[in-house]
């Protein structure tokens, strides 16, 4: 069988975790922030994990990860 390809914008993205989850940083944070809250703000600087539901299809995205 051949190699298969990563795909490339979920290599950049996205991190398995050691048990298995899919990390990733939360959009909205880079700039126009003076606009926006402090409460809003907050959440985003936290990291974001890929629900149950898609894990299975984003993780065929990184064959070898």
């Amino acid at each position: 069988m051949p190699k298969l390809k990563t795909n490339s914008c979920a290599k950049k993205r996205l991190k398995l975790t050691a048990s298995g989850k899919l990390k990733y940083k939360k959009p909205g944070l880079r700039h126009l922030l003076h606009q926006e809250s402090s409460n809003l703000k907050r959440p985003k600087r936290k990291k974001g994990y890929v629900d149950h539901a898609n894990a299975k299809n984003v993780k065929l995205l990184l064959p070898y990860g």
